[in-house]
């Protein structure tokens, strides 16, 4: 495989002369891959077996506890934060059920795939019900549950990709429960695998020799646009003289790519998903309202004799119910916190959804769909920081109770809230431009700053006011 034409610029052939070297040296990526796989399963696996840490363990000193700092602590807030910087290079080269999954199907039955796999929505409902489930098990403070969560992803992967796909990584285009949201925090990423048509097209017509090009993710390279889909795996680096890494402005998927193709499931993933479910998730725990509905609802199940409704009845897989750690929930905690998390995707999304329709609507009558599709995805940049932050938290939580204190943190998070609400409001307002002239694009901005500040106001009130 021949390299592409070198770009203009030492930063740029710098560039796509380090997405030849992926694509040359995909044997060592594989070794990498492994050895990500094994230690995944040492952080997963392994503490599941082990005793509950006792009071006075540590990080250092207790394998359970280094591996729920490590994985949830530093692991996925960092991962998440990797797809903003350099695009879905986790999964390409590092993740191990990528790996897992792809192996499978190179030894699998090879089966063509259904019509039901490819349906669009699964990433979003995987999300939604991987949130939620994780939040009744208590996923990120115990280790039995996050290896049901997570060991059951993987040990699904590779089932998938047994099954269907030959060499292909099946599942992470259509069922990974955290793609989706790979998919649209990548297109803020300032790097990209940029396909040049014409060099393809020239390529084809010079009658040159064609090497065969395995893309694991299903991605159409030739027709590639963005980095959504891509994993940044390299393999694909100088085909056809054609493909490069190359650097780009951030946020320009979202201007110049998102609005050609309107993608419901996305702005759901986005408005009811990121915005919503996951706001809901890390709200519930210190939601004074929470508390308030909960004790009204406990107090009517008294009066009609429902007490067992209190009780911790249900086994850990269903919700927590650790009686040692003083660390149970009862029937009622359940279903209060599938309510409220329920309810604040439903008021938070519907709110996000109307913002998002009279932003449209105001840039004129026709495509008005199309169009509040396309503002969607300008509010990534706040969803984006807003599940980091989220995630990060338990960081800060973890570092806290081994009596390392961070000063810093309040004005590092009003740091990210204000550049990301920034960064937002700048793509709607390049967004605007590209359907209205000023008068209809500042009335369409109104809108887009109201369900912006409501993105950035839901953190507010969990790290400032609550």
């Amino acid at each position: 495989m021949t390299s592409a034409p070198a770009p203009r610029g030492a930063a740029a052939r710098a560039l796509a002369g380090f997405g030849d070297v992926l694509m040359r040296h995909q044997a060592l990526i594989r070794r990498v891959q492994w050895i990500v796989v094994g230690f995944y399963l040492l952080l997963v696996a392994v503490p599941a077996f082990l005793p509950l840490p006792e009071s006075h363990a540590h990080i250092w000193n207790n394998l359970t506890l280094f591996a729920q700092f490590a994985f949830w602590g530093v692991w996925w807030p960092f991962v998440l934060l990797s797809m903003v910087l350099v695009g879905r290079v986790w999964c390409g080269v590092f993740c191990p059920e990528g790996a897992l999954t792809e192996l499978a199907s190179e030894h699998g039955r090879g089966g063509s795939l259904p019509h039901w796999l490819s349906w669009k929505g699964w990433p979003f409902l995987a999300f939604v019900l991987t949130t939620i489930y994780g939040q009744m098990v208590s996923v990120y403070q115990y280790a039995a549950p996050a290896l049901l969560v997570l060991g059951g992803s993987t040990v699904a992967a590779m089932i998938v990709g047994y099954l269907w796909g030959r060499s292909k990584r099946v599942w992470c285009r259509y069922l990974c429960p955290v793609s989706g949201v790979f998919g649209l925090l990548s297109k803020l990423a300032p790097i990209h695998f940029k396909v040049d048509e014409r060099a393809w097209h020239a390529h084809n017509q010079s009658g040159a020799p064609t090497p065969k090009l395995n893309c694991a993710p299903l991605v159409p390279v030739k027709i590639m646009k963005g980095a959504s889909a891509c994993h940044m795996c390299g393999r694909c680096s100088g085909f056809k003289d054609s493909v490069a890494l190359s650097i780009r402005a951030p946020g320009s998927e979202i201007v110049h790519v998102a609005g050609k193709t309107p993608r419901p499931w996305e702005t759901a993933l986005i408005v009811f998903g990121l915005m919503g479910v996951a706001v809901g998730a890390f709200h519930w725990s210190a939601s004074p309202w929470y508390v308030a509905l909960k004790q009204l609802a406990a107090e009517k199940l008294v009066d009609v004799g429902a007490v067992w409704m209190l009780q911790p009845l249900a086994p850990w897989w269903l919700l927590t119910n650790y009686p040692d750690q003083n660390d149970t929930m009862s029937l009622l905690d359940g279903a209060m916190l599938l309510a409220y998390v329920a309810g604040t995707a439903a008021v938070m999304g519907g709110f996000l959804l109307a913002c998002l329709g009279l932003a449209a609507r105001a840039i004129g009558p026709a495509k008005t769909s199309a169009r509040l599709h396309h503002f969607a995805q300008c509010l990534i940049p706040v969803a984006a920081c807003g599940v980091f932050l989220g995630l990060s938290a338990l960081t800060v939580t973890l570092l806290k109770q081994e009596g390392v204190r961070l000063a810093f943190v309040p004005q590092i998070r009003a740091f990210l809230l204000a550049g990301a609400g920034l960064w937002a409001v700048g793509l709607a307002w390049r967004v605007s431009g590209l359907y209205a002239a000023a008068p209809r694009r500042l009335v369409a901005m109104v809108p887009m700053l109201a369900a912006i500040g409501a993105g950035v106001g839901a953190w507010i009130m969990l790290f400032w006011i609550w």
